[in-house]
């Protein structure tokens, strides 16, 4: 298997089809540093199609698990909609835009840091633990910016605060 960590694949796309994509977590953590290889250890990538969340089946089936691009490249990516993440209010006028000739000058949104910091924090997981503490050992994220963001979650003030305590014993460590 052939683990190619570029951002993004030339994704076979036809000239005219203007499709803006989100991407969370590993293509995130991809433009924000190549040095961090352990913000790069997932084999997925969350995709949103931004404009077009009708496409989410179709990104699955293209280049989702178990793909021949899967098999070619050593990750995948999941298609996934609007009510897959809990994220901070704001998010979509922070999101990164990263084009270039890696990308075949197509556009794609990634979150920005700590946005995704926020989100992780409330999927609650061990891995997604893992991630924050690795963004805040690295410099790509402040404690009081994650802070700023999950107070703007759209979350109960518990869920806030259950948020928040996996932060602060991260930040102590990193």
């Amino acid at each position: 298997m052939n683990r190619n960590t570029s951002f993004a694949p030339r994704l076979a796309l036809p000239t005219n089809t203007n499709l803006s994509l989100l991407a969370a977590s590993r293509s995130s953590a991809n433009f924000l540093t190549r040095q961090a290889g352990e913000l790069l250890q997932s084999i997925e990538a969350d995709i949103y199609p931004l404009h077009r969340p009708d496409k989410a089946d179709l990104i699955d089936g293209s280049i989702g698990e178990g793909s021949v691009f899967a098999e070619n490249f050593g990750y995948y990516a999941q298609g996934v909609g609007p009510e897959t993440a809990t994220l901070p209010q704001g998010w979509q006028d922070r999101l990164v835009k990263v084009q270039s000739a890696s990308t075949d000058l197509k556009i794609g949104w990634c979150l920005e840091p700590h946005d995704l910091a926020a989100s992780k924090l409330a999927a609650a997981r061990e891995k997604d633990r893992e991630f924050v503490s690795a963004l805040l050992r690295h410099g790509l994220i402040r404690k009081e910016e994650v802070e700023q963001r999950i107070a703007a979650m759209p979350v109960a003030q518990a869920g806030k605060q259950r948020m928040s305590m996996p932060l602060l014993r991260i930040s102590q460590s990193a």
